[in-house]
């Protein structure tokens, strides 16, 4: 019982700390969050499918992939988009959660989009133009990584409340 409590704490830790990641980058904000998920499972508080932990996985491999192979910062030095898309994808995952836990995803990608396409449309992101090859590109490079990790995230959180 005291393991099982530990690993819930250290399993809730973990997924906050990749939300603050999603913010505040400074690593891949995939993998605590996976680490997350993994520690709230083996806690036995919530149940999560094999085949969801390859999927989310890979994903997280790939995003850490990502994380090397793109240059680091913004063209201009600015760091703000992490905010746009980060408290964007979180409310599209919750609002996705709200609606019906299948549309949880799909709410986080739609966020992540929308918070980007708002940071394209400021100052400070008027290099980005929005039908281009480079928004496609920033979208990959900055919104994928929150959309996973916010997305994990998202799993525990429906697996708390439902269970």
């Amino acid at each position: 019982m005291l393991i099982q409590t530990i690993l819930l704490v250290a399993g809730l830790i973990c997924l906050i700390a990749a939300l603050v990641l999603v913010l505040r980058p400074r690593w891949v904000a995939a993998v605590p969050a996976f680490i997350g998920l993994l520690m709230l499972h083996w806690s036995y508080y919530i149940a999560v499918p094999t085949m969801t932990f390859a999927f989310w996985g890979l994903a997280t491999l790939i995003c850490v992939g990502l994380f090397y192979l793109s240059p680091s910062g913004e063209p201009d030095g600015n760091r703000s988009s992490n905010l746009y898309i980060g408290f964007t994808a979180m409310a599209g995952g919750m609002l996705g959660i709200m609606l019906a836990p299948r549309f949880m995803v799909l709410g986080v990608i739609l966020g992540a989009a929308m918070g980007q396409l708002a940071y394209s449309r400021t100052p400070a992101g008027k290099w980005m133009l929005t039908p281009s090859s480079q928004f496609w590109r920033y979208f990959a490079a900055k919104c994928l990584p929150a959309i996973v990790a916010v997305s994990i995230a998202c799993i525990a959180v429906m697996g708390i409340l439902i269970d």
